[in-house]
């Protein structure tokens, strides 16, 4: 008896683009591509849920908590990263995505990418330019901030 495995839908470059644009924190472009086995994809929630509390200490505690500086910048680079996934999602070349996601699919069933993929790109860039400039000069400025108070600590 011959045992048929069951054949999965090809992969759309274009959907995967969103999904790393609008849940990429949450690893929902990698369940699409890898299956609910993906061990990143379990993993990415993590830094996002670490970065969202560190948002919650700041409006529960303010600007001054310092646990806050540490938390917040892992949310940060966490979008900055998935948002670069994106793009390299959008401009991976149409042959190279379907023989790496949607092998054994003939060219003519394969899905293509059209306006939407770049509409996505050109949104994780600026999504993702924005927040990690964001995130380098939060770090910075809490950084600064707290070698003055700790100077000024030692000057008195």
């Amino acid at each position: 008896m011959a045992t048929t495995t069951p054949t999965r839908a090809p992969r759309s470059k274009t959907l995967a683009t969103w999904l790393a644009l609008l849940g990429g924190p949450l690893g929902l472009h990698r369940f699409y591509l890898h299956g609910l086995g993906d061990l990143p994809g379990w993993l990415l929630p993590v830094p996002t849920a670490i970065g969202l509390w560190g948002l919650n200490r700041v409006a529960e505690f303010g600007q001054d908590d310092h646990l806050s500086w540490a938390l917040i910048p892992v949310l940060g680079f966490t979008v900055a990263a998935t948002m670069l996934q994106a793009i390299l999602y959008g401009l991976t070349p149409d042959e190279r995505w379907n023989a790496r996601h949607n092998p054994g699919t003939p060219a003519s069933q394969a899905p293509k990418a059209g306006w939407l993929t770049v509409v996505g790109i050109a949104l994780a860039l600026l999504i993702g330019a924005g927040v990690l400039m964001a995130t380098i000069a939060f770090s910075g400025q809490r950084y600064f901030e707290l070698q003055i108070e700790e100077a000024r600590k030692l000057s008195q």
